[in-house]
């Protein structure tokens, strides 16, 4: 690079423009600055130098936004504009270099120094100069804004370096690169960059148009579906299938943008509704795509709730709804715990078991409460049929999803609490096996893609809290049991109820009959006479149906103007509920000859069975009546056998059995008795029968027995303890194995029983049956 000596000249700063020597160009010119360096140029020899601000919003550019490297041009003419704006027609001479600011007001003046330019050697330059007409003349027939004539002006240009400058000049390119164009003052570099620049405009301009033709097809097309619709729409209108299923096609179409589905389900939606579009109305398809449409827009796919498990408070919402069952709250919290630490639903479904009334239902809906989650239930007590679980298939009008599913669009969240009420009262027949269409739903390796055959597609019932209730666990098959914890619930005791009926129950009914604590209340002695003779339970529905009635005979008195207070006391319940349905302690009033009380658990709980032997003259025929089940009737073979055996310990003829008939009856013959842990109350009555000897009138009893005389463990403890509590009872024999589920019993209910472990009859005998 030449310089040539040193001068002084106004400078004109440029925004967004460069010219190039040889190049001809109106500019306007505006700003003062710029206006009084144009005079100055005037008088002087109209040049001027011509450099372009680096930041183009810059109004007032301080040297430093300005490129040291412009074009020395000369003013060819110049015209004032009207708003006092100069517009003049320059031509650029020759490249300069910016040496320094003398100047920067009323105008800019700088020194300045002309570049002259180097070349190369001239093949180099001729092969460059070629290619670059080259690309050129391609970028020409690619873009839209340059013609022929364009093309055909530059082509003959001899000048490689004015040919660089002109085909610059045509290019879109960045303020900086047409400024390194014009820094550049060897030849072939100009040409190379130049080169890389028209080559990568190439490129640009070759994808632009590649998108514009996507984009275009895309429009064509959608514009296509839209006229053929509107077609298909006039067809229909003609035909008079069209009335409403337009606007429910579109109302369709906005559920399913709305129903924020994941895309798969999305795409199933959309070419569903694309058929139900094409089905005529009369058809019976058509309702069958549209319920299903309907299905998947209403379900739950993503929205939830957000956990809020604050052990503490759940505490006391648990407290608040229940009074007493701690060991089953404490189990509860355990696991929300576990929640709140995993951030994920681990570990077993928890079923509750217990008899009807004591609180299971409720209970799950405190759990919801508690987490601060929806709460939906799903009773499958009768039902027999799998479709009932997983959905029918949609192959005819009327089909519908299963149980599971319709209690997920009930709970609107997939997060919810999930009650399966009665678990163990599903059953099976030719139709399918529910309970094993249920393993799927509770089986965490398997609940995250559970099937409905309505739905098809699959469903996450992962983030779901099931809980499960049952009354017995007998009728619930093993390997649906094996993915449930069992908690236990066995039923209240009377302090129990007599708590829970004055801070739940009798509030409550007070509250539903219109009834104020002010107008009525229940003496505690009319309460405990209310649980002990006019009800016998486990749990406390039934107990809560007499405050019900109390309240009602209540209002009736107070709204007559009978009465304007009501205060229930012990003589009073007979006025208002009759005479006392049980009498409280079923226990014998006198030691009895042949007949002995032992403890049974049934589904509504614990209750106490009175086993009678009567001996007749005879043969030794045996005859058990009370609708026994068969294990019952083997505890009593088994039971008599044992008797033979040890006829000489307890001083009895080796033909004993031969001379009497024996009868064993269980009274409430109406009942179905099942169950092997009366086999020591069945040897116990047998044996005072054929001794003569009383059985204790304070003692039960519960245990299997075998026909060695062993006494082996039994189940339900406690609730046949609380069952004894009730009838009177004061001294339980139990076997020697259930010592370590004393520990159940409460505290209240220990205090009162004596539990004498045995573990052979003779104990059994020693302690039940009085001295000759």
């Amino acid at each position: 690079m030449k310089e040539n000596n040193i001068k002084e000249i106004p400078l004109l700063p440029l925004r967004g423009i460069i010219v190039y020597p040889t190049m001809v160009m109106h500019l306007d010119v505006g700003r003062e600055k710029s206006i009084a360096a144009l005079e100055d140029a005037m008088v002087e020899d109209s040049q001027f130098l011509l450099a372009t601000q680096k930041n183009t919003d810059a109004d007032d550019p301080s040297p430093e936004d300005i490129y040291l490297t412009g074009t020395i041009a000369t003013i060819k003419q110049m015209v004032k504009l009207p708003n006092g704006t100069r517009r003049i027609l320059v031509e650029g001479v020759e490249r300069a270099k910016i040496l320094s600011f003398n100047q920067t007001k009323p105008y800019f003046k700088a020194e300045y120094t002309t570049l002259e330019e180097e070349h190369g050697e001239r093949v180099e330059e001729q092969a460059m100069v070629r290619m670059l007409i080259n690309q050129f003349e391609e970028y020409t027939k690619i873009s839209k804004k340059l013609n022929q004539e364009t093309f055909d002006t530059v082509k003959d240009i001899e000048d490689p370096g004015n040919l660089a400058d002109l085909i610059t000049s045509h290019l879109p390119l960045r303020l900086h690169h047409k400024q390194n164009i014009l820094e550049y003052v060897y030849i072939p570099d100009r040409l190379d960059y130049l080169l890389q620049l028209i080559h990568n405009e190439k490129e640009v301009l070759t994808m632009e148009k590649k998108i514009g033709q996507r984009v275009r097809k895309s429009m064509e097309q959608t514009q296509k579906e839209y006229y053929l619709r509107e077609q298909l729409k006039a067809i229909q209108k003609e035909l008079g299938e069209q009335d409403g299923k337009g606007g429910e096609v579109d109302q369709l179409r906005q559920k399913i943008e709305e129903a924020n589905m994941p895309e798969r389900i999305t795409e199933v939606a959309n070419k569903e509704l694309d058929r139900y579009e094409k089905v005529p109305q009369s058809s019976a398809e058509s309702s069958v795509i549209r319920n299903y449409i309907e299905w998947l827009v209403s379900l739950p796919w993503t929205e939830e709730t957000e956990d809020n498990i604050d052990i503490p408070k759940a505490q006391k919402i648990l407290d608040a709804d229940h009074y007493g069952l701690e060991k089953v709250k404490e189990r509860v919290l355990e696991y929300l715990s576990v929640q709140k630490l995993t951030d994920k639903l681990s570990g077993p479904i928890l079923c509750l078991v217990g008899p009807p009334g004591v609180g299971k239902t409720s209970l799950a809906k405190s759990i919801a409460r508690s987490i601060n989650r929806k709460y939906v239930r799903a009773s499958l007590g009768g039902v027999r049929d799998e479709a009932e679980i997983r959905g029918h298939r949609r192959t005819y009008v009327g089909a519908m999803p299963g149980r599971i599913i319709r209690g997920m669009k009930k709970a609107e969240t997939i997060n919810p609490v999930f009650l399966l009420d009665e678990i163990d009262k599903m059953s099976n027949d030719f139709r399918g096996d529910p309970s094993s269409a249920m393993l799927e739903v509770l089986d965490p390796e398997q609940n995250h893609s559970f099937s409905d055959h309505y739905i098809e597609e699959p469903y996450d019932l992962s983030k779901t809290m099931f809980l499960a209730t049952a009354n017995q666990l007998a009728t619930i098959p093993e390997p649906l049991r094996d993915r449930m914890e069992i908690i236990t619930i066995a039923g209240y005791t009377e302090v129990e109820k007599l708590h829970i009926s004055k801070q739940h129950l009798i509030p409550k009914q007070i509250k539903e009959n219109g009834l104020t604590k002010s107008q009525v209340q229940f003496r505690d002695e009319a309460i405990l006479k209310l649980i002990r003779q006019y009800t016998r339970e486990a749990g406390v529905r039934g107990l809560e149906r007499q405050f019900a009635s109390l309240c009602r005979k209540a209002a009736k008195q107070i709204v007559s103007g009978e009465k304007k207070r009501v205060v229930v006391t012990e003589k009073q319940l007979e006025e208002f509920l009759g005479k006392p349905r049980f009498r409280y302690g079923q226990r014998e009033d006198e030691h009895q000859v042949g007949a002995a009380t032992g403890l049974a658990y049934t589904q509504f709980g614990g209750d106490t069975l009175s086993i009678e032997v009567s001996l007749a003259k005879g043969t030794g025929k045996l005859t058990l009546t009370g609708k026994l089940g068969d294990v019952m009737k083997e505890s009593a073979q088994a039971a008599l056998s044992y008797v033979r055996a040890k006829a000489d310990e307890l001083e009895l003829d080796a033909d004993f059995y031969e001379k009497y008939d024996i009868h064993i009856h269980v009274p409430e013959g109406a009942t179905p008795k099942d169950g092997p842990s009366a086999g020591i109350t069945i040897a116990t009555a047998l044996v005072s029968a054929f001794t003569n000897r009383p059985v204790r009138k304070e003692v039960g009893m519960t245990g299997e027995i075998t026909l060695r005389g062993r006494v082996l463990p039994i189940g339900g403890l406690k609730e046949k303890s609380l069952s004894a509590h009730r009838a009177g009872l004061t001294t339980i024999l139990i076997p020697q194995e259930n010592e370590k589920d004393l520990e159940d019993i409460p505290e209240s209910i220990r205090d009162d029983l004596t539990f004498i472990t045995v573990s052979h009859l003779d104990e059994v005998l020693e302690h039940a049956l009085l001295k000759e």
